[in-house]
């Protein structure tokens, strides 16, 4: 009767661990673990509060470093990684050729002059959610981030900037096809850094949450 008892009791432990294991909320993750949670989870799981942007300044963040030391920054590594036609690499990392796909405007690009890498949540957003409280190591990291093929993308430097430092209670992609995806890299980013999100901004989320599937997303969370 003993062992059975202990059985039962070891069953509900197995039980209760997995359940918190779901319902805790992404940004209470540690750094460098991986959570998979349907999109809406992570959604509902972001804090939510009034930003402010004081104090902002784009020098804060220092990007387009070249980390791994290979001659090519952050913005060309993100342009070769994502070349629909590879182009051609020479020099000091300068490039040649290629063609891009935008899908912000769904639009193909021909040759790097044309496009801007963009930080998908942007710069300035990031700070009035959170990151104005980080380091600048941290903000680097942020500018930089080559982990995760959600947090930068080349577009159309158009589009780029239509868009600026606005979060989706205001600018969503011209191309409707790629909304909910634009929606769930959006959440996805803001789960990986721990950012919270403002009201205007949760209830356009919540919005395009209720017109995109609930799919699983995979993030690893950078803080």
């Amino acid at each position: 009767m003993q062992e059975v008892t202990v059985r039962i009791l070891a069953t509900f432990a197995t039980v209760g661990a997995a359940l918190a294991a779901l319902i805790t909320p992404a940004h209470a993750a540690d750094p460098g673990t991986t959570s998979t949670l349907p999109v809406r989870s992570l959604l509902e799981a972001l804090p939510v509060r009034e930003e402010t942007g004081a104090g902002y300044d784009r020098g804060a963040f220092r990007h387009w470093t070249d980390a791994d030391k290979d001659g090519c920054s952050t913005r060309v590594e993100v342009l070769l990684e994502e070349a629909v036609n590879a182009p051609v690499l020479s020099g000091r990392c300068t490039l040649t050729g290629g063609t891009w796909y935008s899908p912000y405007d769904d639009t193909y690009v021909d040759g790097a002059r044309g496009l801007d890498v963009d930080h998908l949540v942007p710069l300035k957003e990031s700070w009035d959610s959170g990151a104005g409280t980080w380091s600048a190591a941290e903000r680097e990291a942020y500018a930089n981030d080559l982990d995760d093929p959600r947090a930068l993308i080349a577009v159309t430097a158009r589009s780029n900037r239509s868009k600026s430092d606005q979060d989706p209670a205001t600018w969503q992609p011209p191309a409707e096809a790629y909304r909910c995806k634009y929606f769930s890299h959006w959440v996805t980013v803001k789960t990986r850094y721990s950012l919270a999100i403002d009201p205007a901004e949760q209830e356009a989320l919540t919005q395009l949450a209720g017109q995109c599937p609930n799919e699983p997303v995979t993030v690893e969370h950078a803080r």
